[in-house]
């Protein structure tokens, strides 16, 4: 009788906690991934093998209420041994209107900008210190907030067009440093001839203090799927106090069947209109995707890379060149 009363007890009172409580669809989601590089630089510390891993694990919650909103949250942690924060957090609410991002997450430039390497899953950044250059610029993606915390809103659903604009607020009366940032974005998908043609651009845009140069980026890109065949033509701009910086890039992607792919892109950096001459930045690479077992893939690249350091004002301080080459093994649940 006694465990027949706590029972009724602990019901009631999980009954009387969520009654006046919308329950949210619960999605968990993660991934896990183990890569072995080698690199051959003329930076020692770059030169040589690594092994490396990198996981996260994404949580999301959502609601619809009475009225038709689409409420959610979105969490996506580090989970690598010495993570410490969380990559993305962040609340949505989603209506006729369109949708509101509220929180540390993409931002609405990211959303729609064409980058060429993105023919790849696993492209390799080449580590350029920020002692050893000043580029801003490594590939067609321009530069952003990133995840930065903010306020973005997507337009509805307009036929073939999209479109979102963010806006960050630094918080600060610095007399130094970046002030607030608007960023947008917007892209136009269309049919012809039997493939998907996606025009897209974005723009940057980050204060500074009265009497400074204005942080200023701008991309432009074509993407067309035709069958197998993937390929992006993409353009970035980054301007800033002695920086005028332009990357151009190419990337075709080609899928062999339903588990494996090849891809292949070019990117090419300067920074020689600005108060620097002739610092460069090159990165052309390739990757094999195969997938193993559902959930599990293996991705193989390779990434040959020159950097030149220029001359004058903002110059880069040490060259450097080589191939990087780059074996991961990834799972996702």
């Amino acid at each position: 009788m006694r465990k027949l009363l706590l029972s009724s007890t602990a019901l009631a009172t999980a009954a009387a906690l969520t009654a006046g409580s919308a329950l949210a669809d619960v999605s968990i989601s993660a991934y896990q991934e183990w890569a072995y590089t080698s690199q051959s630089s003329q930076v020692a510390a770059s030169d040589g093998n690594r092994m490396s891993s990198e996981s996260e694990i994404h949580f999301k919650f959502s609601n619809k209420t009475d009225s038709g909103l689409t409420i959610a949250m979105t969490t996506e942690i580090d989970a690598d041994d010495a993570a410490t924060t969380n990559d993305e957090n962040s609340l949505s609410i989603e209506g006729g209107f369109g949708k509101i991002v509220l929180g540390g997450n993409d931002n609405a430039a990211d959303n729609y900008a064409i980058d060429v390497e993105d023919v790849t899953s696993e492209n390799i950044t080449v580590g350029l210190a920020t002692a050893q250059t000043s580029l801003k610029l490594t590939d067609t993606d321009l530069e952003t907030t990133g995840d930065a915390n903010k306020i973005t809103y997507h337009i509805p659903a307009m036929g073939a067009l999209k479109a979102g604009i963010s806006y960050t607020d630094n918080g600060t009366d610095a007399t130094t440093g970046d002030q607030d940032s608007l960023e947008i974005g917007a892209s136009y998908t269309i049919d012809a001839g039997g493939a998907s043609i996606t025009l897209a651009g974005a723009t940057r845009n980050t204060e500074q203090v009265s009497g400074t140069v204005d942080k200023e980026s701008q991309s432009l890109g074509v993407s067309v799927v035709a069958g197998n065949v993937t390929v992006k033509v993409g353009q970035a701009t980054y301007e800033a106090a002695n920086i005028e910086e332009e990357a151009n890039g190419l990337g075709v992607k080609f899928q062999v069947n339903d588990d494996m792919y090849i891809s292949a892109y070019t990117v090419k950096v300067e920074d020689s209109l600005g108060k620097t001459v002739d610092e460069s930045y090159s990165n052309t690479g390739g990757e094999v995707a195969y997938t193993i077992a559902s959930g599990l893939t293996a991705y193989f690249n390779v990434s040959d890379y020159d950097y030149k350091t220029g001359t004058g004002t903002g110059a880069g301080t040490t060259a450097d060149s080589g191939t990087v080459s780059k074996l991961t093994i990834q799972a996702k649940f």
